[in-house]
């Protein structure tokens, strides 16, 4: 047990950083002054043009004046929603259609490297300023813009080399609290079956039911979802028959089961034959995710396959891969099952590469990613890179669960 003055003081300690919620209000009224800014830099610029005093030297050092002041701004906001979500509060922006690409995901390491990049674009405009403007700037005042612009692109290499070690030590330490602690506060602990010992039944968690207090929209937001998403039948992972695979790992299951893989933007694959289970428990964390706040979309490989060729020929593929990028997971079932021809794997490798660290894929496969080759190809080791990369693999091992209880009708 904790000490109580100890754990006080921690708390008290944690309560502090409502200190630094003024200071983001204060950034609020900076940009405030930078939007009053902007529009009067471009009252000036349309009365100098009207008036036809505006040369072109002029026109553009104006109009890179404006973007200088809009990406002040751009960097305004990334340290006033990040920061703040960062290190003083959650903001709670989960399932809301504008929510920033990046914010799912920041941390200050993040954070510190975006900031970097978009100092970088800023100087990068300054200099160009000095550049357009070079018979009205000293070669002096060049050479230490250009000195410091360079500082600045080695500090953001530098930032971003950096974060990658960083990045995968925190998953690295989020990994071990989560064997540590599969488990919330009143609920059964999982226990893995000892050699020769029989596989207890239902030991995934069930979620906790929230109390029913009235209608709520998120819960008719979360239907909508799920009847959206395209699934074949609605599977949940409590329906399970965890007693008819041979082996699989309950433990990452129930973990997946959270859903929080989708806003970290990682994979999930299950291996195993046919029959395992593979398509219940893909669909079952679809369905989580769509409780969670997640739009979904599923689909079997064959009819992803239909999908992008009509794309392709339609002359809209990237549009489409854009466009699944408002889905934060996408199911593809059933990989293995039908070879592909080069054409469409490819279109497959584009999918995957276009979802690489910006979306989740939960795929399904009769085949270990050692054999993809046998479905795709040439493309499979490009492809399989960027799936493994950030991903889950539950492997699934047995009889097909169809076959064994038509086999026990036959029988019986």
């Amino acid at each position: 047990m904790q000490n109580t003055p100890t754990t006080t003081l921690g708390y008290a300690l944690f309560a502090t950083r409502w200190l630094q919620a003024p200071l983001y209000f204060g950034l609020v009224a900076a940009q405030g002054v930078y939007v009053y800014k902007f529009f009067k830099e471009l009252w000036t610029l349309i009365l100098m043009c009207v008036s036809g005093h505006a040369t072109e030297t002029y026109v553009m050092l104006a109009v890179l004046k404006l973007v200088d002041v809009v990406m002040i701004a751009n960097l305004l906001i990334m340290v006033i929603v990040g920061g703040y979500e960062t290190f003083v509060s959650r903001i709670g922006l989960q399932g809301h259609r504008d929510q920033p690409e990046w914010l799912s995901h920041v941390n200050s390491n993040v954070l510190k490297v975006k900031l970097a990049t978009a100092i970088v674009g800023i100087s990068s405009v300054h200099l160009l300023q000095m550049f357009v403007d070079v018979h009205h700037t000293s070669h002096h005042a060049l050479m230490w813009g250009t000195v410091i612009h360079m500082a600045f692109i080695a500090s953001a290499a530098i930032l971003a080399y950096m974060s990658g070690p960083m990045a995968a030590q925190s998953d690295r330490g989020h990994a071990d609290r989560g064997h540590a602690d599969r488990e919330p506060a009143g609920h059964p602990q999982v226990t893995r079956p000892q050699p020769g010992q029989e596989t207890p039944a239902a030991t995934l968690p069930r979620p906790r039911r929230p109390e029913p207090v009235s209608l709520s929209e998120p819960d008719a937001d979360a239907e909508a979802r799920i009847r959206a998403a395209g699934f074949p039948a609605r599977k949940l992972l409590e329906d399970f028959d965890q007693q008819h695979p041979r082996g699989f790992d309950r433990e990452t299951v129930a973990r997946l089961g959270k859903a929080d893989f989708v806003a970290a933007r990682r994979n999930v694959l299950f291996v195993g034959p046919t029959g395992t289970g593979k398509t219940h428990l893909a669909i079952a964390l679809g369905v989580r995710a769509c409780q969670a706040g997640h739009r979904v979309l599923f689909a079997t490989a064959a009819e992803w396959a239909v999908r992008l060729s009509d794309a392709r020929a339609a002359g809209r593929l990237d549009a489409e891969l854009a466009s699944l990028d408002e889905h934060p997971l996408l199911i593809v079932d059933e990989i293995g099952y039908t070879p592909f021809d080069a054409a469409t794997a490819g279109l497959f490798f584009q999918l995957v590469a276009h979802r690489y660290e910006r979306g989740s894929l939960i795929v399904t496969s009769d085949r270990p990613l050692g054999r993809w080759d046998e479905v795709f190809g040439t493309s499979a080791p490009a492809m399989v890179d960027r799936l493994a990369h950030h991903a889950e693999a539950v492997r699934l091992e047995g009889d097909s669960y169809r076959t064994r209880r038509a086999t026990a009708v036959w029988t019986d």
